[in-house]
């Protein structure tokens, strides 16, 4: 079997099902849980610290494990920063068969921080029956130290290891998350996937092959990538005119927003840029984010007041905003505060007399959307009520990411059209 630690709603398990295989998953979420069981995925609801190793002895190939990451993370309030040296400890006692879990647990800030050291628990168990053949585990990059620390021990135990950071956009995911990874093997040369995607399409060359642009939001999500025209929005907010599409406290979705004729993709002509390279055109009326002094200036054709529609990742002033055309930030929701809303302004730069009480109003994201994003198809019977379903989506493994790592372990090869969206 391939056991997978702290399995969640099924980013690493969506892969293998692609490649028709199975894994077992662990997971205390009860709606994590649900959600898998919908999804058709083997699942063991539990404590992944307490649920005993030796029904997995003699029968697991592969293990995985995303462990929960407060002690790391700069998403939450990281109480657990300090205990990161206990951490360590319980990883260095448990590769030798030695559980001062509790000892340690006691004199730890968050009491999550530890979970990070149970894959070695699960990991020393297998090894003393000369399993798994392969692990694959992932992280936030500050885990890094922690994966140098399996590694060392791993290697002692003659896997070949390689760890390391990897960006999911390089793979065709429409997101720049960036992750902590971890690939050890006892049968091959452990290595990283060869990336498939750039920021800036890269050519065949005798170097090797080359690299597709970064996949975009709007190509994720199949707006604009139809035959049908899509409507244009002019100055009075409506297709056409009109009243703004979206009045205040309305709860549409960008998606309607396409149907309805409001969205539009990026105009011909227009050099949609990074956010942070914009322009600073608002400067005088409140501008989010000021472009850079030595930043290019974007280039616009005659088409004026066309909306252009941005992923904002929160409420903060410092939040990433990321236009149609580019991938998407990292996608985590845990707090009110991280709800991720698409935002739009005009695409050409108004003058002083323009009028912007037109633009719509910030339209949140949904979890259908946010589930294209982390390429989970587009009917994932997400289970729970909206922040439950966010909650998921964010910790999620991105599957496309999860099938680049995993296919070399299994003998195939990935082929990306096996991902394709249905939008």
């Amino acid at each position: 079997m391939i056991l997978d630690l702290f399995a969640g709603p099924g980013g690493w398990s969506r892969a293998l099902a692609v490649f028709g295989v199975r894994d077992v998953g662990l997971e205390w979420d009860e709606w994590a849980c649900k959600t898998r069981v919908a999804a058709g995925q083997l699942t063991i609801r539990t404590d992944v610290a307490v649920y005993p190793t030796w029904p997995f002895l003699g029968r697991t190939r592969g293990l995985i494990a995303s462990p929960p990451c407060q002690a790391w993370s700069m998403a939450g309030k990281r109480l657990g920063l300090l205990d990161q040296p206990l951490v360590h400890t319980a990883v260095e006692d448990l590769a030798v068969g030695r559980d001062t879990r509790e000892r340690l647990l006691a004199a730890c800030r968050d009491e999550r921080s530890l979970l990070a050291a149970e894959p070695m628990r699960y990991l020393h168990a297998l090894n003393t029956v000369g399993e798994p053949e392969w692990v694959a585990m992932e992280e936030v990059p500050d885990v890094l130290p922690l994966w140098k620390q399996y590694a060392a021990v791993l290697r002692g135990w003659g896997f070949s290891v390689w760890y390391g950071i990897l960006n999911a956009a390089d793979f065709g995911v429409p997101q720049t998350r960036r992750r902590a990874i971890l690939i050890a093997s006892r049968v091959r040369t452990a290595q990283p996937p060869a990336p498939t995607h750039a920021q800036i399409a890269q050519p065949d060359s005798l170097f090797g092959p080359g690299r597709a642009r970064w996949v975009s939001m709007a190509e994720a999500l199949g707006w604009g990538a139809t035959d049908r025209p899509v409507p244009t929005v002019c100055a009075g907010g409506g297709p056409g005119g009109g009243p703004e599409p979206f009045p205040s406290g309305s709860r549409k979705s960008l998606s309607d927003a396409r149907e309805r004729g409001t969205w539009m993709p990026r105009p011909d002509g227009v050099l949609l840029q990074s956010h942070r390279e914009r322009t600073g055109w608002k400067a005088r009326h409140g501008a989010r984010q000021n472009r850079a002094a030595d930043a290019p200036a974007p280039t616009f054709t005659a088409d004026a007041h066309r909306w252009s529609w941005s992923l904002r990742s929160n409420n903060q002033a410092n939040a990433t905003v990321r236009l149609l055309s580019e991938p998407a930030g990292t996608l985590f929701f845990r707090h009110r505060a991280n709800e991720c809303t698409w935002v739009a302004e005009p695409a050409s730069p108004p003058t002083d007399d323009t009028d912007t009480s037109a633009v719509p109003e910030p339209i949140r994201i949904t979890a259908r959307e946010a589930g294209l994003l982390q390429t989970f198809p587009a009917d994932y019977p997400w289970a729970g009520n909206k922040g439950q379903q966010f909650s998921q989506i964010g910790n999620a493994v991105p599957p496309l990411l999860a099938g680049y790592l995993l296919a070399p372990h299994l003998g195939v090869t990935l082929d990306p059209d096996d991902f394709t969206l249905a939008a």
